[in-house]
């Protein structure tokens, strides 16, 4: 069984990053491997965003990637430096349920936990 960790750096609305991922995940886990957390870092902050507006026929990738991250107890964690400095989140906006705000070194020492981290 390898544990796996997910970093996503592309924008989720603007790329198949999130379709990808969600792919790569939900296969390792039929196959009994361990998604040990999703960092969102650089562009990808965007998901966390809580004032996300989509029109009526685009999925919304964002709420489907904290729902199979809660389905499967799966932390989410996006960077809260990454997130403030692209007007996602600040001291007024919260971030969308399911996304937990962490910081690089969160990130970092998560990695000490994980075999393998697979970046989208």
């Amino acid at each position: 069984m390898t544990r796996f960790g997910l970093l996503l750096t592309s924008d989720c609305f603007a790329s198949q990053s999130v379709p990808a991922m969600l792919l790569f995940a939900k296969t390792a886990l039929n196959h009994g491997h361990h998604i040990d957390h999703i960092f969102l870092y650089q562009d990808a902050v965007a998901c966390a965003a809580a004032h996300i507006d989509l029109p009526a026929d685009e999925p919304d990738l964002s709420a489907e990637l904290a729902a199979f991250c809660l389905q499967h107890h799966i932390p989410l964690l996006f960077c809260v430096t990454a997130a403030e400095k692209r007007g996602v989140v600040s001291s007024t906006l919260s971030a969308r349920h399911g996304y937990t705000a962490a910081g690089l070194a969160e990130f970092a020492m998560r990695q000490a936990d994980i075999d393998k981290l697979v970046q989208f």
